[in-house]
């Protein structure tokens, strides 16, 4: 008799699910700004309404993240530890393409399989620097960029409104319309906007500073009982049964 064959295991990995974010990052005169929406989605489904995507890597380097949340949570944090580990044993300042460096070895090394997708910035001793960084591990240097799934509304209001002598206060306002208009444009970008603004003086945070699809206020939408075709109806008699 023969032996039974093996059983197969499938290689076949689970169909990934939509997900959508409109990121926005660009520089101006004396530092640079990161944007973001909070809105996390699963598929069709909204999971979050105030989801945090810019995340700190160092007191002068922060990056926003696009693509999968737990794999963006998770590199950021790893990179985070890194560049503590940095600044304890040198006992300087982290530099930008330090944290560019640990963050495109490590996804290159899983050739595209994490799915995150990063825009980069910060401020170090040689001035400010403004990178993407792709899941398969390549990265440039930028003035300005956009990720996620609202990108490309986000990457025209970038490019008709962005000048490289900006200060900061027309920054943040082109950085808050190109998030806007990606959120407008995209259904799985949405709630609020969050935006990071990195100098030489350290990071200032603003979180929700912009509602931008919220609950419509007014009467909710009421449908008529004869809307929906009932197409078929059991009447079942209830027998209640009492053990004592």
């Amino acid at each position: 008799m023969h032996a039974p064959a093996p059983p197969v295991l499938s290689s076949a990995q689970p169909a990934p699910k939509k997900t959508g974010t409109t990121i926005v990052g660009l520089r101006f005169a004396g530092g640079v700004a990161l944007f973001a929406d909070t809105r996390a989605t699963i598929g069709d489904v909204v999971e979050d309404k105030n989801c945090f995507k810019l995340h700190r890597l160092a007191d002068t380097i922060h990056c926003a993240g696009a693509g999968t949340a737990a794999d963006t949570e998770h590199l950021t944090a790893s990179c985070a530890r890194f560049l503590t580990l940095f600044r304890r044993k040198y006992c300087r300042r982290p530099f930008v393409n330090t944290a560019q460096r640990f963050l495109c070895s490590h996804l290159h090394r899983y050739r595209g399989e994490i799915g995150a997708a990063l825009i980069l910035a910060g401020v170090d001793c040689t001035g400010a620097h403004l990178l993407y960084v792709m899941p398969h591990g390549s990265s440039a240097p930028m003035w300005y960029t956009s990720m996620g799934s609202g990108s490309l509304a986000a990457t025209a209001v970038l490019d008709a409104g962005f000048r490289r002598d900006m200060d900061e206060h027309d920054a943040v306002a082109l950085g808050m319309a190109a998030v806007e208009a990606g959120i407008l444009n995209d259904l799985y970008s949405g709630s609020n906007i969050d935006y990071a603004v990195i100098d030489e003086r350290g990071t200032r945070m603003f979180r929700n500073a912009k509602a931008v699809a919220g609950r419509v206020p007014g009467e909710r939408i009421r449908y008529p009982r004869d809307s929906v075709r009932v197409s078929r109806e059991d009447v079942f008699n209830f027998v209640e049964e009492v053990f004592e």
